[in-house]
């Protein structure tokens, strides 16, 4: 690519001094949306060194993302972006590049290869860019979609971002391949939902949960276990609100958290602080389950409704707490010293509510399995119109948060509310799910769910690294699918989940060997993981299992808090039938692009603003 001639940067420069006054009226009018110490109230370190920090905000009725992105050491460029997984192939970039004579910034992509190249159609815009003492700010925006097929629709769940580092001058963008590059990626939630933040009790107190003085161990992934207990006594209070603390230094370090409370009925559990994996643990730590709060990077204050609060304290609910801290550590940083950790926001003056935890997808069990090699297997579960007619009060239950949950195969996860037939609304949907970006996260919209509704989840995996089936179970290599809706009121229903009939699995093991010379072994000793390690993959048994999940009568697990399930059959139910279901969300193309670049913005970054 040529060295853009003096006309060019003439309408570049015309260029900048419109985007310049278009910025007044843009900080301006983020004022009045976001919090008052900023226009950007979001911001995440983006590599683990602290190069690169993103801050960003939302305009919803612009459909647009607007980013800052404050590069401290700038060599000869950066490239940032979006992707599907967090790769940098066949990503959606915007390139700040420099050659011998100039600084550009352009809106690109990288194909297959690595390769990057100029995009024709120009939807990242540059709106300013500013050298100052802690480095270069560029800020620019973007539509949600554009519907350039060579750019990413920035959705509601989970967004990969990724980054790469230029160290030296270049001819032209088509120069760059992404990988010789210093590169890496993080996840964020890029669209926050809109909501208020409820004011608080004036008698409001707070209760910091953090794992003292720990030495991050030099590895990539830390998972810190802390056991901690209430004060002898302390009584049933509601908590409104909880927030990280952050050992400063460690932004980068620490990916998410969560405090757990363990169960009523373990009357005492050993203090630990270790690895959650280590072999010194206490088996009792296992019975710590019940979620109080979950924060994931990129996510601020989480804050309950007014009328609604989770208890904690008091006559039946367990003194000790497990705070769960997740080091992420990919530099291998060695004698780093954390301390960081969960605040709660507690009153004694309790809410009108109770707020509920229930778990949806589906049941724990090795009935539910994906084949190896697949790319995207889909797995279902349900919570029947039967166990919501039964469970539910009769005004029904408002679901006001969500946390998806799958192991290492999970890909996409989707909550769809389903009334007489028909698919009505989603509950909750990330189709750029990760295994390790999970965080509750308050939904745009209270999602009521009446008696006779039906609650369905579907999770998508991929197993293209496994030469076995991935059965369902609790272990890391298992899999699960599940969504812990956060509600209001509380109700005796914990857990609303599904499997296949396992006397259907086995007619399936019998079938497969009826025409297959590789015999599956259906003897009675033989168990279910064993029968589907011994199943030979091929287009005739995959298509069969997973007809099978599609027309198998299903047993429901529509259990209470202890673990009982309510009066009733639950065996061999017919799934539920769907007449109606809803597409997929598609992209809203913006009406104009009358101030768009035709190509690359030509910039000064010596100094003040280009």
């Amino acid at each position: 690519m040529q060295v853009p001639g003096p006309s060019v940067r003439e309408a570049a420069s015309m260029y900048g001094t419109a985007v310049a006054v278009f910025l007044v009226i843009l900080v301006a009018a983020l004022q009045g949306s976001a919090p008052a110490e900023s226009p950007f109230p979001f911001h995440i370190p983006l590599d683990p060194e602290g190069t690169l920090e993103l801050s960003w905000n939302v305009s919803y009725a612009q459909e647009t993302v607007y980013f800052q992105l404050l590069v401290r050491e700038l060599k000869a460029g950066v490239l940032f972006g979006m992707s599907d997984r967090g790769e940098l192939e066949n990503a959606d970039l915007v390139v700040l590049w420099t050659d011998r004579d100039g600084a550009y910034f352009g809106d690109a992509w990288s194909d297959q290869k690595g390769q990057v190249h100029l995009d024709s159609q120009q939807d990242y815009q540059l709106l300013r860019a500013q050298r100052t003492p802690e480095g270069l700010y560029l800020l620019f925006k973007r539509p949600f979609g554009t519907c350039d097929p060579n750019d990413y629709l920035i959705e509601d769940g989970t967004v990969h971002l990724v980054y790469g580092l230029l160290e030296e001058p270049l001819q032209s963008l088509e120069a760059i391949n992404t990988s010789s590059l210093h590169t890496g990626l993080q996840r964020v939630q890029l669209l926050k939902p809109n909501i208020s933040q409820p004011a608080l009790p004036a008698d409001t107190h707070t209760m910091e949960i953090r794992a003292p003085d720990v030495l991050i161990p030099g590895q990539v992934t830390t998972y810190w276990c802390h056991i901690t207990e209430l004060p002898d006594g302390f009584p049933r209070h509601h908590i409104v609100m909880y927030e990280p603390i952050v050992t400063e230094g460690n932004e980068a370090l620490v990916h998410h958290m969560e405090v757990f409370q363990c169960a009523a009925e373990v009357e005492s559990v050993p203090h630990f602080s270790g690895p959650c994996d280590s072999k010194m643990k206490p088996e009792r730590l296992n019975y710590c389950r019940h979620v109080l709060a979950a924060w994931a990077l990129g996510a601020k204050a989480f804050y309950y409704p007014e009328e609604a609060g989770l208890a904690f304290g008091g006559p039946g609910s367990s003194r000790f707490l497990r705070l769960e801290v997740h080091y992420h550590n990919p530099l291998v940083i060695r004698g780093r010293r954390d301390s960081s950790g969960i605040r709660l926001y507690y009153t004694a003056a309790l809410r009108r509510f109770d707020a509920g935890i229930m778990e949806l997808g589906l049941a724990y069990t090795p009935v539910m399995a994906i084949p190896p090699q697949e790319t995207a297997f889909v797995l279902t579960g349900y919570c029947t119109d039967k166990c919501t007619q039964l469970a539910l009060p009769p005004s029904g239950i408002h679901i006001f948060a969500s946390q998806l949950h799958t192991h290492l195969t999970g890909r996409k996860v989707v909550t769809v509310l389903a009334r007489d037939g028909r698919e009505r609304e989603i509950v909750n949907r990330d189709s750029h799910y990760s295994p390790h970006f999970q965080e509750i996260r308050m939904l745009k919209k209270v999602v009521s769910v009446h008696p006779g509704d039906v609650l369905i989840t579907s999770c998508t995996y991929n197993t293209e690294d496994r030469r076995l089936a991935t059965v369902g179970g609790f272990g890391i290599l298992e899999e699960m699918c599940v969504n812990y809706v956060h509600y209001y009121p509380q109700t005796q229903l914990e857990l609303c989940k599904s499997a296949a009939d396992p006397g259907f699995l086995q007619k399936y093991f019998h079938l497969v060997n009826r025409f297959n010379s590789e015999e599956v072994c259906t003897c009675p000793q033989a168990s279910v993981p064993e029968q589907f390690a011994s199943v030979p993959w091929n287009s005739f048994s995959r298509d069969v299992l997973k007809a099978l999940y599609g027309f198998a009568p299903i047993s429901v697990h529509c259990n209470k808090s202890s673990a009982v399930r309510f009066q009733g059959e639950w065996n061999r139910q017919p799934l539920p039938e769907i007449v109606s279901r809803l597409g997929e969300p598609t992209p809203h193309c913006p009406a104009s692009r009358a101030q768009s670049p035709a190509g690359p913005t030509v910039l000064s970054i010596g100094g003040g603003k280009g």
